[in-house]
């Protein structure tokens, strides 16, 4: 298949009972579902209890196509979320409304099951999203639509990796990590995940917060979940989403200086919804620091750090115009970029990112423009 542009970050909202139908028996009474929220809207209740909030800034970016005086922070009932949320098809159609030919699907609610104290359930539920979301939605075309797999990183490693196995197995694009609770991901111990990643020719892939690559015990308190920035006094609720975009900058070089692509060259690690304006300082302060103190920090490689920006490690971005300016002087930038729509979130560019696009490339070669737009996401996700 030709792809022009591939948006490498895009969501969906689990159907209201993706977790109740598939779920085993034993299980069903206990399983997430959609209630009626304490807003009016409908939302996810992962107890049995009443949801504080209904559908907000995870579905209002797309209902109101970026008018962004209309945004909502809840209070959104499910008749109103749009189809191409939950269905595949018509995800399909709302992205060739976007020109968009292909996109990967980061999840939701599936986050909130593996926080379950219950990890038999919680395990149940993510097998569940994982059958529906490579079974149901993406079948619909899986060259269109590229299945992120969600992996219990928390529980016993094997786990981890059983799950991988079988998700690679059904015809998983790519494996999606959530933030761990303790360990990131530069410790040795994920390396059966990474081993199982490379043998199916898969990408690893995280998502701001929940996949910074560092634990919930390291991430700042203005990174953390709904409880710390969304609900937090006006001025935090916007900061906490700038500093977002600053997340994934520990977690890659830390992955990089602890020799994990040098022990796994064909990892393709990618971070999503982090843009890509901090790369060029990233890639100069590694290697800077790599000269002064590699004689006395043998550090586990002989490169320099920066190649491996664009080999292995590669971030999403949206209408960055700073770092796509970047990409049209600073290498590691322009093979590291990869585009997105964020559909259908409260920063997405659906419906608008044909223009958006026209706007951020102008001046750029045929060919820069090309890598950022699909051939950068080609190459992570070993489309070709």
């Amino acid at each position: 298949m030709q792809y022009n542009v591939i948006s490498t970050d895009n969501h969906i909202n689990e159907p209201p009972t993706v977790y109740v139908d598939r779920v085993p028996a034993r299980f069903k009474d206990k399983a997430p579902r959609i209630m009626r929220a304490a807003d009016g809207g409908d939302g996810w209740s992962y107890d049995g209890s009443q949801p504080k909030a209904g559908f907000g800034l995870g579905v209002t970016g797309a209902m109101t196509k970026q008018n962004y005086k209309e945004y909502k922070l809840g209070g959104i009932k499910w008749e109103e979320v749009p189809e191409g949320n939950y269905d595949g098809a018509a995800h399909i159609k709302a992205n060739e409304l976007d020109g968009v030919d292909a996109a990967a699907i980061y999840p939701a609610a599936v986050d909130g099951a593996n926080r379950l104290a219950d990890r038999e359930l919680a395990l149940a539920c993510i097998r569940a999203y994982n059958d529906w979301l490579i079974d149901d939605f993406c079948s619909a075309d899986p060259r269109r639509l590229l299945s992120l797999a969600y992996i219990p990183v928390d529980d016993p490693i094997e786990v981890a990796v059983a799950e991988a196995e079988r998700v690679i197995e059904k015809g998983a694009k790519g494996l999606y990590l959530p933030l761990p609770k303790e360990i990131g991901y530069h410790d040795p111990m994920y390396d059966p995940i990474w081993k199982v990643a490379t043998q199916g020719r898969v990408p690893v892939t995280m998502h701001r917060p929940g996949g910074t690559g560092v634990s919930r015990r390291e991430m700042p308190a203005s990174w953390g979940g709904a409880e710390a920035t969304i609900y937090m006094a006006p001025g935090m609720n916007i900061v906490g989403i700038v500093q977002k975009f600053f997340c994934c900058i520990n977690p890659i070089s830390n992955m990089i200086f602890t020799g994990v692509f040098e022990r796994f060259p064909d990892l393709h690690f990618i971070a999503g919804e982090v843009n890509c304006g901090w790369v060029p300082e990233l890639a100069a302060l590694m290697d800077q620091e790599f000269e002064r103190q590699r004689w006395w920090a043998h550090p586990p490689f002989e490169t320099m750090p920066s190649t491996y920006l664009g080999r292995n490690v590669f971030v999403t971005m949206l209408d960055d115009y700073v770092g796509a300016r970047f990409a049209n002087q600073d290498p590691p930038t322009a093979r590291t970029a990869m585009f997105s729509s964020d559909y259908p979130h409260s920063t997405t560019l659906w419906p608008n990112s044909q223009e958006i696009i026209a706007k951020m490339t102008e001046g750029m070669s045929p060919e820069l423009k090309h890598d950022i737009l699909a051939g950068n996401a080609v190459r992570a996700y070993n489309l070709n």
